[in-house]
C-alpha cells in the first residue's frame, strides 16, 4: 500500500472512534487524523485513547488552530500525547475555520501569522528552547523534555500554501480534485515538503450509497468555498449560496439534497472500489505524495475502511 492515512471526526462516542482507529492499524494505514470542531468530542482525549489501544499508527489532531487554546498549551498538549504514544504524534494546525470561529467570538485577523507564530512557537518549546513572541505575549519553556515533533499546516490560499511549503513538514490541502492540487502546485512554484490530499472520500460496493453518504460533507464543502473554486468547477455559486443558507437555518435535509453530481466529483473521491482507484491515481499523478481517507469514509466507516485500504492498495 502507498503511504495511506485517514480522518476521523469526532462525532462519535470516545470507544467507538478508538475502535475505527484500530480498525484502520489493522488495514494497514500510517495514520490516524482526529477532526478538532468544539462541538464534537474533545481530540486530544480521543487522540490519548486511540494512543493506549494501537501501536503503530502516527496520530494528531488534523486539524487544530491557534485560537481554540494558546499555541504553548497546544504545543504542550501534543508533546504529552507524543509520551503517551511512544513517539507517535504529529501536529496537524491552520487557519480554522471563520464561521465555527465567528459562533466563539474569537477573532481571527492575521491567520497567516497565527499560524506561523503557533508553528515557530511550536518548535521552540519542544527544542527546549525559551520561546518568546511579541504577537502572541508570551515567554515560555517546557518544564519537560519533548521530541521535535513534525508539523502539517493545513492551507488552502496562495500566502498560506507558500508559508506552509517553506515552513511545514506536510501540507495539508483540504481538497478531491486532481485540479485543486495543480492549482495549489503552481501557488508553491517549487514543492519543498510533503503534499497531502485531506479528502472527502466515500467508497462502498454500491455506488449510489458512496454517493448519498459523500453528500453531507460535500454539502459544507461547497457552501463555504469561494466563488474562484466553485468557478474553478464550473458550479453553480447561487445553488452553493442555497445550500448554505439551508445550512445556516439548520435545513440539512434539504441542503444534502441540493448536491449535485458536480459537487460530488469537484469536493470528493466517491463511489465504488474502482471508481475511487481511477480518482487517486490522478491525485497522484499530479504531485499529491499522499492521500488522507476523510470524512465520511463510506455509509458504514467501520465496513468501508477495508474497502479504502483496499484502494489505496491498487494505486
Amino acid at each position: 500500500m502507498t503511504d495511506a492515512e485517514i480522518e476521523l471526526v469526532a462525532e462519535h462516542p470516545v470507544d467507538e472512534l478508538t475502535e475505527l482507529a484500530l480498525e484502520a492499524e489493522a488495514q494497514g494505514f500510517d495514520a490516524v487524523w482526529v477532526t478538532d470542531h468544539y462541538n464534537n468530542r474533545n481530540p486530544w482525549v480521543v487522540l490519548t485513547s486511540i494512543a493506549q489501544a494501537t501501536s503503530t499508527v502516527e496520530l494528531g489532531p488534523g486539524v487544530t488552530n491557534p485560537y481554540y487554546a494558546h499555541p504553548a498549551w497546544t504545543a504542550s498538549a501534543v508533546a504529552s500525547l507524543d509520551e503517551a504514544s511512544d513517539g507517535r504524534a504529529r501536529l496537524g494546525i491552520g487557519p480554522g475555520d471563520r464561521n465555527t470561529l465567528n459562533t466563539l467570538e474569537l477573532e481571527r485577523d492575521s491567520p497567516l501569522y497565527d499560524v506561523l507564530d503557533a508553528v515557530n512557537l511550536t518548535r521552540d518549546l519542544h527544542s527546549g528552547e525559551r520561546a518568546s513572541y511579541d504577537d502572541l505575549a508570551v515567554e515560555a519553556k517546557l518544564n519537560y523534555s519533548a521530541r521535535e515533533i513534525p508539523v502539517y499546516i493545513g492551507a488552502q490560499g496562495p500566502n498560506m500554501l507558500r508559508m506552509a511549503n517553506d515552513h511545514g513538514d506536510g501540507i495539508l490541502v483540504n481538497a478531491s480534485h486532481p485540479d485543486d492540487f495543480r492549482w495549489s502546485l503552481e501557488q508553491i512554484e517549487e514543492k519543498k515538503t510533503e503534499v497531502l490530499a485531506y479528502t472527502s472520500f466515500s467508497v462502498d460496493r454500491d455506488a449510489e450509497a458512496a454517493a448519498e453518504a459523500a453528500r453531507q460533507p460535500v454539502a459544507f464543502v461547497a457552501a463555504g468555498s469561494p466563488p474562484p473554486v466553485l468557478e474553478r468547477h464550473d458550479l453553480d455559486v447561487e445553488l452553493a449560496d442555497e445550500i448554505g443558507d439551508d445550512i445556516e437555518a439548520g435545513e440539512f435535509t434539504e441542503a444534502f439534497s441540493k448536491v449535485s453530481e458536480r459537487m460530488l466529483d469537484a469536493f470528493s473521491v466517491y463511489g465504488t472500489p474502482e471508481d475511487c482507484v481511477s480518482r487517486v491515481r490522478e491525485l497522484y499523478d499530479v504531485g499529491v505524495d499522499t492521500v488522507v481517507v476523510g470524512s465520511p469514509i463510506g455509509p458504514e466507516p467501520m465496513d468501508c475502511i477495508g474497502l479504502a485500504a483496499e484502494v489505496l492498495e491498487e494505486v
